[in-house]
């Protein structure tokens, strides 16, 4: 089973009827891997979550993803700058 039908199957069981593809799965992973790297490894699930929450209120999936990303970046920068 891929990550995309395993995505699948877990909409279809929380009956979600947004479809979900390489994308969106894509998307979540690059951001858990930021998170992972750049905050510590617990951070990858708890910042998914959030995302969802965030994606559930109305928030554009990509620019959401894309400024939990630059966060977790910065945090990393300023982690190894000392701040």
């Amino acid at each position: 089973m891929t990550l995309v039908e395993w995505a699948q199957e877990v909409c279809a069981e929380l009956e979600l009827t947004d479809e979900v593809g390489t994308a969106d799965v894509d998307r979540i992973l690059d951001l858990a891997k930021d998170a992972a790297h750049s905050v510590a490894r617990p951070a990858a699930p708890v910042t998914a979550y959030l995302l969802g929450i965030a994606v559930g209120r109305g928030a554009d999936p990509a620019e959401a993803a894309s400024a939990l990303s630059a966060l977790a970046l910065e945090q990393a920068s300023g982690s190894a700058d000392g701040a």
